[in-house]
């Protein structure tokens, strides 16, 4: 059986981003929080003594990239910068008060509107079969490119 892998790709970059928009639209309009924030401020709220190194590694972009998201939602007062006291060139990041009620809000939006959008489109086995095909993909990439010198998730 032959497969169209330029169609898959196609198939797959644009329901990244039709998905992608849909939500970030929700929990935009809800909540004044950009997706790509939202993301940031999960992974601060997950990981201890959290780094911009950190974001840009969970999240594959780069560490400018993660700095610069990091200062927005900053000056929003929804997280802060702390000196990490085992290596003074970084710094410690920790959502604030504020972050943490935004992000458990904005979270309820986000996991509502994936379920809107992707959770009803197909029967769950399916999506779990999807989960794992794509989860073993991204870590073929990950092996195959000497370039991704971290795991991601």
């Amino acid at each position: 059986m032959e497969v169209d892998l330029a169609g898959v790709f196609r198939d797959l970059v644009r329901l990244e981003t039709d998905l992608w928009n849909r939500v970030d639209a929700r929990v935009h309009h809800e909540h004044g929080l950009p997706l790509a924030w939202l993301e940031v401020m999960q992974v601060i709220s997950t990981t201890p003594g959290c780094r911009v190194l950190d974001v840009a590694e969970a999240l594959f972009i780069t560490v400018g990239g993660a700095s610069k998201v990091v200062d927005k939602v900053e000056a929003r007062g929804w997280c802060r910068r702390r000196p990490n006291p085992s290596d003074g060139r970084s710094s410690l990041i920790e959502l604030t008060e504020r972050g943490n009620r935004l992000l458990a809000a904005a979270k309820v939006t986000f996991d509502q509107a994936l379920a809107a959008d992707l959770g009803c489109a197909v029967p769950t086995a399916e999506l779990a079969g999807l989960s794992d095909t794509l989860g073993r993909v991204r870590r073929h990439l990950i092996t195959t490119d000497p370039t991704h010198s971290h795991g991601g998730k």
